[in-house]
């Protein structure tokens, strides 16, 4: 995560039990929720979104329907769990988040 972006009113509380898909990124978990992604972080969650734009190179899987790995809703968008992290397709490429 490059910045420290709290999610304020958040009134529920995450777990592996909790209803929300746990997503593995990086040190931390992030779950999704109301179409993006957040993290505990001192009592508190924040925002875990990327700022930067980062291409998936070498990714010759195409994501949809039937793929075999479970779609995110991330904002106006779909997000696919692969290998550890989430794609998004940008344009004619997927992007790593």
């Amino acid at each position: 995560m490059t910045t420290h972006l709290e999610h304020t009113n958040h009134d529920h509380t995450h777990s592996e039990d909790c209803g929300h898909l746990a997503v593995q990124h990086g040190d931390h978990v992030d779950y999704a929720h109301d179409g993006h992604l957040h993290r505990p972080h001192n009592g508190h969650y924040d925002e875990c979104e990327p700022t930067e734009h980062t291409p998936h190179t070498a990714h010759d899987h195409q994501h949809g329907e039937n793929c075999g790995h479970p779609a995110v809703q991330h904002g106006d968008h779909l997000d696919y769990l692969h290998d550890g992290h989430r794609h998004a397709l940008h344009g004619d490429h997927y992007d790593d988040h």
